[in-house]
């Protein structure tokens, strides 16, 4: 029976602290459901991605056009990844962060890591006051006029959609996570997970070089990294960067309205979906981060009225490129074009 059966009035839209009771009620996932979710993920990107790697070992480079898929189902592990570090996908703390750390080994993410700065964007995010961990870096246009013309320059090149999701991935998931940056002083476990993580990274890449040569590691590895950290980036970004996206000063931030409202439904088609772990969904991922992502469906069939709440589809994400700079005046994101205009 959904969580939907025990509700006793359906709250108004804009009422983030009633749907956060509400969805507190879908948080439970199947032990079935989540191994099921694993194996179907697993199997083909292993598949794939061996097939891949011994026909351009044989010579036949067609075998290039399967790191297409392979990413897919490696941007699908990552989002696995993502649910067992909000303690979500088992729901068992221990094979949450042991199937987290093993897939982090192929998505060059350390998980433990990785999952105290993201559990850092979850705090705060939509906070003017408390930017800078574990979010793309989002300026004011205030800030943004009060910068030297070099520090303006520096950040238009950093907003700029080749260096976004064309050098980013390749800096964050090959360099900048080989190092826990941001939590350095922060004991021992980051750097314990970041230095296990690379050792296991090592140690994997040694035994396919080993089994079929360099040159097929490196034109079959690489694009598959470089691939799926573009799809992550590119999602991470749309669900945060759009139009009606919603900031505050630290006085006046409240999580419930900026969990429902600081991200969006990113409606994508359903294989999209698929791949990526329904994690279009994100408003009400971030309301109720520890539901599964197999149930976040469920949640929209139950309230169908949350699914128009920072609804963009797939061809409006393209626009969401252009917003770089948050107007506080408006109370939108806008783009350099439009800031110069007011």
């Amino acid at each position: 029976m959904s969580a939907h059966a025990y509700a006793t009035a359906t709250p108004a839209e804009n009422d983030a602290k009633a749907w956060l009771k509400i969805l507190s009620g879908y948080r439970q996932p199947s032990m079935t459901r989540s191994s099921f979710e694993l194996f179907v993920t697993v199997l083909p990107f292993i598949l794939i991605s061996a097939a891949a790697y011994v026909s351009v070992a044989m010579g036949f480079w067609l075998g290039i056009v399967l790191v297409i898929p392979a990413s897919a189902f490696l941007l699908r592990l990552f989002m696995i990844q993502h649910d067992c570090g909000h303690g979500s996908f088992f729901a068992r703390r221990r094979l949450d962060d042991w199937t987290g750390r093993v897939i982090g080994v192929f998505t060059l993410t350390p998980y433990d890591y990785w999952r105290r700065t993201h559990a850092a964007h979850h705090a705060t995010a939509g906070n003017l006051d408390e930017r800078g961990i574990g979010d793309i870096s989002t300026l004011t246009v205030a800030e943004y006029r009060a910068l030297s013309r070099s520090k303006q320059f520096g950040y238009r090149l950093y907003r700029h959609p080749i260096v976004m999701f064309g050098i980013g991935p390749a800096w964050l998931f090959v360099f900048k996570q080989r190092l826990p940056f941001g939590l350095m002083r922060d004991g021992m476990v980051p750097w314990v997970s970041t230095m296990a993580t690379n050792a296991a990274v090592l140690a994997v890449a040694v035994a396919i070089i080993w089994a079929v040569g360099i040159i097929p590691f490196l034109v079959v590895n690489l694009p598959i990294v470089l691939l799926a950290g573009a799809a992550g980036i590119w999602l991470f970004y749309v669900q945060h960067q759009f139009e009606d996206t919603h900031w505050s000063e630290g006085k006046d931030w409240q999580f419930p309205a900026a969990a429902l409202h600081g991200a969006s439904h990113y409606d994508l088609p359903p294989m999209l979906r698929w791949i990526t772990g329904n994690i279009g969904v994100h408003h009400v991922h971030h309301l109720a981060s520890r539901i599964p992502y197999y149930r976040l469906p469920e949640v929209l069939k139950d309230y169908p009225e949350l699914a128009d709440i920072g609804r963009i589809t797939f061809w409006q994400s393209l626009q969401c490129v252009k917003l770089v700079l948050w107007d506080e005046k408006s109370g939108k994101l806008v783009s350099f074009r439009d800031a110069a205009a007011t």
